[in-house]
């Protein structure tokens, strides 16, 4: 048996990762689109590195565009076989991948515009391809053992990272041997906002463990909602600017929503107008509602006092593209939460080349950002940033929340793996993780017990 790291290889995004059987069988675990390369982003979502129409079957862990994102390209390309999820992802990929589907056909026409048809423009897949691949979907429950074939049976445990993320468990029998293979997905933190803690597993042979912020703890002097306030206060209510917050649509929207809504119920929420410039995230949060099953006892308690924690006074979704280009015509104060969350596309890709001159305003990061990603490089202090290939002096303000992540620290890391027997597994395979990262979580790995771990390249292949 082989297993081979075509994304997510020393960086954190186009997570893709391919077991090959004996007998040729081929079970891919996500299909994650790259963002924020640079100038090589392009090319890595262009080439798989494997046959698609070679692959039998696939598991997703959970619906961000880095782990599903190419999945409508995959079976554009040839893959008919069946793709496992839980419930909860397949609702979020549904809507994700058809508005994937709509941003990347409206950004190639906006280039090709931009470009005077110089340079032809193609988007990934299309919306016809995204039908197609829903139809190709199997959900499966949390915690419930499926046979997919006589020789493979899956089981999904809660990640807590997003509504519907999942570990992924495989057992798997080839050439008489029977291996235990785990696959995290991406780990949630312990005490999230949101959603429950990730959920322990049986005991595995290979782990394949995600390691975004493993070098990383998630400590702040204060509470999130009071850091939204403080910037919120300072933009708007003094210097009468805007809070321009890249977000991703699934999850980190909806934290802020919370958190927000939780400063309304304290009567400290400021007076200014709250939109929300994504359609996307309108559907996305209806979904998590429609799922009260993920909520942690905090949410519950609330719920108590409040029919809906995702909604407050001055809150309004944006839906069509003229309300979002009348946003950048307003000069009054305001917040205004767009996709994407390292903000390379999307709406809020807009709405930073029309602020980021103006001193009155401010960008807040509120998650990870791909060092390459436009929201990377304004977090490392880029005075200078390309947008639509025009270049933009950084006037704005721009701040950081880096504990607003849906990933868990090196502590949450550890907590996830302390269900196994070290001695037992013989080897962690650190995948979704920056190198420099990954090498030092691999040290803390070590100090507890694990003997054996690996840092794979891309499209590096090992015999296990």
């Amino acid at each position: 048996m082989k297993i081979a790291f075509h994304g997510a290889a020393r960086a954190v995004t186009g997570s893709k990762h391919l077991i090959t059987l004996s007998n040729k069988t081929q079970i891919l675990l996500d299909c994650g689109m790259f963002q924020g390369m640079g100038d090589v982003t392009e090319k890595l979502n262009s080439y798989f590195g494997f046959e698609p129409k070679n692959i039998t079957y696939m598991v997703l862990s959970h619906a961000h565009i880095d782990h599903v994102g190419l999945l409508p390209r995959l079976v554009a390309e040839g893959f008919e076989g069946r793709i496992f999820s839980t419930p909860g992802t397949m609702d979020l990929a549904r809507i994700l991948l058809l508005d994937s589907a709509k941003i990347q056909e409206q950004d190639a026409d906006y280039a090709q515009r931009k470009n005077r048809g110089s340079e032809i423009e193609e988007p990934l897949y299309t919306e016809e391809d995204v039908i197609k691949t829903l139809s190709q979907f199997t959900v499966i429950d949390y915690n419930e053992d499926f046979e997919i074939d006589p020789r493979i049976t899956l089981r999904f445990t809660d990640a807590g990272h997003i509504l519907g993320s999942a570990a992924v468990h495989l057992n798997i029998l080839d050439e008489g041997k029977e291996t235990r293979i785990t696959f995290s997905g991406d780990v949630g933190r312990y005490g999230d906002l949101l959603l429950n803690s990730p959920q322990t597993f049986r005991q595995a042979d290979y782990i394949l463990l995600e390691s975004t912020y493993g070098d990383t703890l998630h400590k702040d002097l204060e509470p999130i909602e009071n850091m939204l306030l403080e910037i919120i206060n300072d933009t708007c209510n003094i210097r009468k600017g805007k809070v321009i917050i890249p977000a991703f649509s699934v999850g980190r929207t909806q934290e802020l929503l919370y958190a927000l809504n939780s400063l309304e119920l304290k009567n400290k929420l400021p007076d200014v107008p709250y939109y929300v410039d994504s359609p996307l995230s309108l559907q996305a949060t209806q979904v998590l509602k429609n799922h009260p099953e993920v909520y942690n006892n905090g949410v519950k308690q609330v719920l108590k006092v409040d029919d809906d924690p995702f909604a407050f006074k001055g809150l309004k979704f944006i839906e069509l593209v003229e309300e979002s280009k009348a946003l950048n015509n307003d000069p009054r104060p305001c917040v205004i939460i767009s996709a994407s969350g390292m903000a390379d596309s999307g709406r809020v890709k807009h709405h930073i080349r029309n602020n980021i001159g103006n001193a009155k305003n401010t960008i807040l990061m509120v998650g990870y950002a791909e060092p390459r990603s436009l929201g990377g490089r304004l977090v490392s202090g880029a005075r200078t940033v390309d947008i639509f290939h025009e270049q933009y002096d950084v006037i704005a303000d721009v701040k950081s929340i880096r504990s607003m992540s849906a990933h868990g620290d090196y502590e949450d890391l550890l907590h996830f793996m302390a269900c196994q027997d070290p001695e037992q597994v013989k080897q962690v395979f650190l995948i979704h993780g920056e190198y420099n990262v990954q090498q030092n979580f691999a040290e803390k790995l070590k100090d507890k017990g694990f003997k054996h771990i690996a840092i794979p390249q891309y499209h590096q292949e090992y015999e296990i």
